[in-house]
């Protein structure tokens, strides 16, 4: 049963999602989860689970040491991060591997309150794997089809470009994103280190993705500073931006991205875990929201970071101070800065509406109707 038939479900057996506003934990708010990589949203204890049935080695870091104490301040450490997270796809053999690691990022996203998920993955990396790109694509895309109807979250698939290698390969990635609009592919993005791929030469990559008429969400704003996001509205007339937190570095920059209705996918953790702000308190969720900037709150790589999505909540919560109305606005942000079908945004919309008013505080009974006796038995 898919996301939107879903919908059609009397209300008694529409348990099977969690995202309808019922209860009033942050892992009952429904949101839509933007930025989640494929083999980064692999469990922990399915990556040792095969690695050890394929005798894949994993590292200390991937093993004991988890999860690793990870820095990319400068190229050395993105490599050593790079390098984790390629060992960790490593552990992906078989058909039934890739089925099984998006049934279990379906399943997580339905526990964490997730109704839509944008799953974002490079078929050049798992081409040797899987028989080359497309077929990689098209298991990605059954894969994802059979995950949706066992969870009832929707799922759609960003392709995404290695600025790491040649801007052709990219084009050819746009291209192959192209021929499956319509069939599950809802955008083409642009990751890895975004220090060694100006935004600029990628150019062609997403003109040919944009007249597909395809979502354009590269990274930005992460490992590099505002002008990273700058040069990726100005040459990849990008719709939504990951990361970019470090646009706070230039108000105007912050008021074009408000006004202009650009998303930014913020990951708290993440940006913690790989040094790009030095605490919680430092990823700039507040100065975004309060100037007016969409936000969609995601986990990122939850297998190299630990914490979900519903974690990325918590620190806006317990960090950064927001109260339940302004989770619920952070939630709606998220669903309006995707690319779920208008159903399914609807459906989402009506469950963050329910759950503000289940959190609405109550207020307690009046003081007025006592104090006014006492000052009659006073008078």
């Amino acid at each position: 049963m898919s996301a939107l038939e879903a919908l059609e479900r009397p209300p008694g057996q529409a348990a099977q999602s969690s995202a309808t506003g019922s209860g009033t934990g942050l892992a009952a708010l429904p949101k839509a989860h933007l930025h989640l990589h494929l083999t980064g949203a692999m469990r922990h204890a399915t990556m040792v689970e095969l690695a050890k049935r394929h005798k894949v080695s994993l590292p200390p870091a991937l093993t004991q040491e988890w999860p690793p104490q990870l820095s990319t301040a400068d190229e050395r450490g993105w490599f050593r991060f790079q390098r984790l997270y390629d060992t960790a796809r490593s552990v992906l053999k078989t058909h039934d591997d890739l089925y099984r690691l998006v049934r279990e990022i379906a399943e997580d996203e339905r526990a964490e309150g997730s109704g839509w998920l944008e799953l974002q993955a490079d078929p050049s990396g798992y081409a040797t794997i899987y028989g080359g790109i497309t077929a990689f694509t098209e298991l990605l895309l059954d894969a994802a089809r059979k995950a949706e109807n066992a969870t009832g979250v929707g799922i759609g698939i960003i392709i995404a470009a290695n600025r790491t290698r040649h801007p052709l390969d990219a084009r050819t990635l746009a291209r192959l994103a192209a021929q499956y609009i319509g069939r599950g592919i809802i955008g083409f993005g642009l990751s890895n280190d975004e220090r060694r791929g100006p935004a600029n030469e990628f150019e062609q990559a997403f003109r040919i993705a944009e007249r597909a008429g395809l979502l354009l969400a590269p990274h930005a704003g992460e490992l590099a500073g505002p002008a990273s996001v700058a040069a990726s509205l100005d040459a990849l007339h990008a719709n939504r931006i990951g990361h970019g937190v470090r646009s706070v570095e230039d108000p105007a920059l912050v008021e074009r991205l408000a006004a202009g209705g650009v998303t930014l996918e913020v990951c708290p953790a993440s940006n913690v875990a790989l040094g790009v702000a030095p605490a919680a308190t430092a990823v700039p969720v507040r100065t975004l929201f309060e100037a007016g900037v969409g936000i969609a709150l995601g986990a990122d790589d939850p297998l190299l970071f630990g914490p979900r999505l519903v974690s990325q909540y918590e620190i806006a919560r317990d960090v950064h101070g927001f109260r339940p109305a302004e989770l619920a606005a952070l939630a709606r942000m998220s669903v309006r800065g995707s690319a779920a079908p208008e159903p399914l945004r609807a459906h989402l919309l009506d469950g963050i509406n329910a759950w503000e008013a289940a959190n609405l505080p109550r207020a307690g009974p009046s003081a007025l109707p006592l104090r006014g006796a006492i000052q009659g038995a006073l008078g």
